[in-house]
């Protein structure tokens, strides 16, 4: 049985936010908790989600109130600890300082770690993948504590706890992911060995400000109150799909996945949540990116068959693109799956269908929120869209 701390947190105060925490890390065993998740002078990693290159405050990345809050807690536990990530686009250096992060690490002696050097890892008992290329610094941390925010995903349908560590791949290693991967269940297969490589000890998942919609970058804010804490990334995620609508976890792609492969705790029975209740923090009306589930026939070719013709797709909103063509930049596929057009004048990219692999970079990355996740008409029949 794995114990989820679930808090009710209104505002980003750091004194609030200070004091939250604390009462979360009492509900799962207070000092001595803390002392056998932290020992003495460890080498503490910080990994906190910056997606890319966001203001401070933005609900795309960690907020640095959060990241200030637990700082503050660590601090006396180890004198050795750093942060770092390497967004899916832009100067990871540039985007810790744009977050706020990197001046809050200044002040309290943090050191920032860029994610570029990295190490070869081989893994013996993988689900999937079993070799890695991942940062230096979250492979020879002695703990990690993953700081992820909660927030809907184009091709994941949400991100949290487990999703996060995909920040330890370095820089555009993370693309070739995706063009290996294009099958969601697969990328999930993948997301849970580098889970396994990485082993991060604690997750402290930021749901105060959610995301909803189109997320996991240009989706809207959403109030959504919520501090999850603990040790099993899996079950921190289980918690905090339940509150956003999936009322069965198993909806979920990579819990689905976790779940088969007997990875970590997945399932409401499985799962000791303190604290809150997570009826009384249920979101209300929250826009999800996708609706949960699949659909599997005892022919795979007929699975494969309806999976495409149901598949979601990324689809252009013509008056936000100002047609900087960062999407033909980040799309992973060789060629690319993405060209340019003239259109009235403008550039604007176009889709190559039969190409795209559906990893939706260019509606995660888009600087303007110019790119969604929609459905063919087959898809809306059968209710995939649920908006």
């Amino acid at each position: 049985m794995e114990k989820v701390a679930l808090l009710k947190c209104t505002e980003y105060d750091l004194e609030l936010v200070e004091k939250k925490l604390r009462e979360g890390f009492e509900l799962l065993g207070g000092d001595s908790f803390l002392r056998k998740l932290i020992p003495y002078n460890s080498k503490v990693l910080l990994k906190p989600n910056m997606l890319s290159i966001e203001k401070a405050g933005s609900p795309v990345v960690t907020h640095y109130i959060v990241f200030e809050a637990i700082i503050r807690i660590l601090k006396d536990y180890s004198t050795d600890i750093s942060f770092g990530d390497s967004p899916g686009f832009g100067d990871s250096k540039r985007a810790a300082e744009k977050s706020g992060l990197l001046s809050i690490a200044e002040r309290y002696n943090i050191n920032f770690e860029d994610f570029k050097d990295s190490v070869h890892i081989k893994l013996d008992n993988s689900i999937l993948c079993k070799s890695w290329n991942i940062a230096k610094a979250a492979y020879k941390a002695d703990r990690i504590i993953t700081l992820p925010k909660l927030k809907t995903h184009g091709m994941a349908y949400y991100t949290g706890a487990v999703k996060n560590q995909f920040g330890c791949v370095p820089g555009t290693q993370k693309a070739t992911w995706h063009t290996r991967m294009p099958d969601a269940n697969n990328f999930c297969k993948m997301l849970l060995d580098l889970n396994t490589v990485i082993d991060a000890d604690f997750a402290i998942l930021d749901g105060i400000v959610a995301m909803q919609g189109n997320g996991p970058k240009n989706g809207e804010p959403y109030n959504l109150n919520a501090i999850i804490m603990g040790s099993s990334m899996t079950a921190v995620d289980s918690v905090g799909v339940r509150l956003i609508g999936y009322d069965d976890p198993l909806e979920i792609p990579v819990l689905k996945e976790a779940y088969d492969y007997k990875w970590s705790a997945v399932l409401p029975e499985d799962i000791d949540v303190v604290g809150e209740k997570i009826e009384t923090l249920k979101a209300k009306n929250f826009k999800l990116c996708r609706k949960g589930g699949n659909f599997y026939f005892v022919n795979p070719t007929v699975t494969k068959f309806l999976r495409g013709m149901i598949a979601p797709y990324p689809s252009l909103i013509n008056n936000k693109c100002i047609g900087c063509m960062r999407c033909e930049d980040v799309c992973p596929e060789n060629p690319k799956a993405i060209t340019r057009i003239n259109s009235n004048g403008k550039t604007i990219p176009s889709w190559k269908m039969d190409q795209c692999i559906r990893c939706f970079c260019c509606q995660e990355l888009c600087p303007v929120g110019a790119i969604e996740v929609k459905y063919n008409r087959l898809g809306k029949i059968l209710k995939m869209d649920r908006r």
